[in-house]
């Protein structure tokens, strides 16, 4: 239910790498949670996820227990104690995106649809590697995006994978977009640095060599797709992936391809609902993060596609939305600024926090899916809500605080990196300080404007509908 964009440091403004996301569900409601994890789950003094050298995940998948223990943010399920399938007793279940401590980000999942011949050649598994446990698993371990690429890869041959993904994986140097297309198979792309690639919810890798450097996938993988018939005419060298096993063409899927391809590249001139669109493109400029915030907003209004396509990318159904940036000329403590929304960025802003971001406002971290006026995730999404369903009088009167607020987060950005620079050279531990302050308050600030809003909105529609019961008074007087 997820669209992403994927960016390689050439093609962008700032020459940083761009991994980011919409994490969609099938309903509203969806409460998320931003944590900094010092230690991994299978560190954690005590946990019952551990036993005799094997951990168990949140969906009940068992690794032996890694070596690795990387520092990594994340942002799991609120209610990711309850919704776990193995007795976890805590929120590491669906932690979606973060960035560790030596700067490889991890964005999962996209969902994606297998066909039936492949399912039936290599069924899933349950327990298996699945969106639930993925940034769980890898971000703990993972040195560089390429090792994460690999132990991702050897998760799902070894211990199998329960459903079709597509997942980002990146560092300071390489883009990388993993599939796993079957329950044992998969395969790996790595994005070129001047191009980017858009992702919906079918599988998208098409047309790539299996032996290049910039291709990994699973063993055996051509082999088993011709011996299975998975292809008419397999070609090792322009090796079709997303045929093989996905069902290429769904207009809910390659509408999103086609809208967001027609934003970033506009001189392109595709036409609309054509089978597939190009892996890789080049931006016709360089790309910004506001740019990327327009893709992961856009609707069909002003296309062809307007009233006739089934699925925008901005959505109503988001429960979080993240973009996420990598600077390699920034020290390596403050490369990684994720901007980040809490539900739906149609109505909520998007705030900087660099993932050194280890203490948020408690706002950030409580709360569950049923509403609470302590929670910033129902800051945003309440009041997004109280917007929409008031009625036009009342909007008038109380303009949409969140565009302001993020325009300002967007004008302040290069200046605060400037300022982190500087003062790292001469003081590491102050700059690093400074930068974790920096992202607390303007987390604290976009509540504080969203709780606001909310007053003001219920204030104002008050006073409208005790007006409109007078007129309507007044009218069967006369």
């Amino acid at each position: 239910m997820c669209t992403s964009i994927m960016a390689g440091k050439e093609a962008t403004a700032g020459g940083v790498a761009i991994v980011s996301r919409n994490e969609d569900f099938v309903r509203n409601n969806w409460n998320k949670y931003l944590t900094y994890r010092p230690l991994p789950q299978y560190k954690v003094p005590g946990t019952p996820s551990v036993a005799g050298g094997v951990w168990t995940l949140g969906n009940g998948l068992a690794v032996p227990v890694p070596e690795a223990a990387h520092p990594y943010s994340a942002m799991p399920d609120a209610a990711g104690a309850s919704e776990a399938s193995s007795g976890i007793g805590d929120g590491f279940y669906f932690e979606e995106r973060g960035v560790n401590g030596r700067n490889v980000a991890v964005s999962a999942t996209n969902s994606m649809t297998s066909n039936e011949r492949a399912e039936q050649a290599d069924p899933f598994v349950s327990p298996g590697v699945a969106e639930s446990v993925i940034p769980t698993l890898i971000l703990p371990q993972a040195h560089t995006a390429r090792h994460g690429v690999r132990l991702l890869g050897s998760y799902v041959e070894e211990r199998g994978a329960q459903e079709p993904n597509g997942v980002l994986i990146a560092d300071l140097d390489e883009c990388w977009y993993v599939e796993i297309g079957s329950g044992h198979h998969w395969i790996a792309v790595r994005v070129p640095g001047d191009a980017y690639i858009a992702v919906a919810n079918g599988m998208r890798v098409h047309g790539v060599d299996l032996d290049a450097d910039g291709t990994l996938h699973s063993a055996g993988l051509f082999d088993w797709v011709r011996d299975n018939r998975l292809l008419a005419h397999p070609d090792r060298h322009s090796f079709d992936f997303a045929q093989a096993f996905g069902i290429p063409g769904v207009p809910y899927n390659v509408d999103r391809i086609w809208l967001a391809q027609s934003i970033l590249t506009p001189s392109l001139h595709q036409r609309p609902r054509l089978p597939r669109y190009p892996l890789f493109l080049r931006p016709d400029a360089p790309m910004r993060v506001t740019d990327v915030m327009r893709v992961l907003r856009a609707t069909y209004k002003g296309t062809v596609l307007d009233g006739v396509a089934e699925r925008p990318i901005g959505y109503e159904k988001t429960a979080e939305s993240h973009i996420i940036t990598l600077d390699p000329a920034m020290p390596p403590e403050l490369a990684a600024l994720i901007w980040q929304a809490v539900s739906t960025p149609l109505g909520a802003p998007y705030v900087p926090l660099y993932s050194v971001t280890r203490e948020l406002p408690a706002s950030y971290t409580s709360g569950g899916n049923v509403f609470s006026p302590v929670s910033a995730y129902w800051a945003f999404h309440g009041a997004h809500v109280l917007r929409l369903h008031a009625d036009e009088a009342v909007r008038a009167r109380v303009p949409d605080w969140a565009p302001e607020f993020e325009e300002l987060c967007v004008e302040q950005a290069p200046w605060m990196r400037t300022v982190l620079a500087d003062a790292y050279g001469t003081d590491r531990a102050g700059a690093v300080s400074l930068a974790a302050r920096h992202g607390f308050g303007l987390a604290a600030q976009a509540v504080d404007r969203a709780v606001a809003a909310t007053a003001e909105l219920i204030t104002e529609t008050a006073a409208e509908d005790a007006t409109a019961h007078h007129r309507k008074i007044a009218a069967l007087a006369a």
